[in-house]
C-alpha cells in the first residue's frame, strides 16, 4: 500500500507545470497573525494548565532522583 502511495506522490512531482503565480501582502500578515494565534494559544494552555504541569514535573523529577540513587548504592 504504502508502495502505491509513494508511486502516485512521484508521479505527481515528476508532472508538474510552473504555477506562475505569487504571494501576496496579505499572505504575509496572514501568517504573523497566524504565529501569534499559536503563541498565545499555547501560552493560554500552559496557564490554563500550570498546576498540572509543576507537579507533573516535580514528579518526575523526584522519580529520577531515586533512580540515580538507587544506582549508585
Amino acid at each position: 500500500m504504502t508502495k502505491k502511495i509513494i508511486a502516485l506522490t512521484s508521479v505527481f512531482f515528476v508532472f508538474t507545470s510552473s504555477a506562475y503565480g505569487y504571494i501576496d501582502p496579505g499572505t504575509g500578515s496572514y501568517l504573523v497573525q497566524v504565529l501569534i494565534a499559536a503563541f498565545v494559544g499555547a501560552s493560554l494552555g500552559v496557564k490554563v494548565y500550570w498546576k498540572k504541569i509543576r507537579t507533573l514535573l516535580k514528579k518526575w523529577s523526584e522519580k529520577n532522583k531515586e533512580n540515580k540513587n538507587q544506582g549508585h548504592e
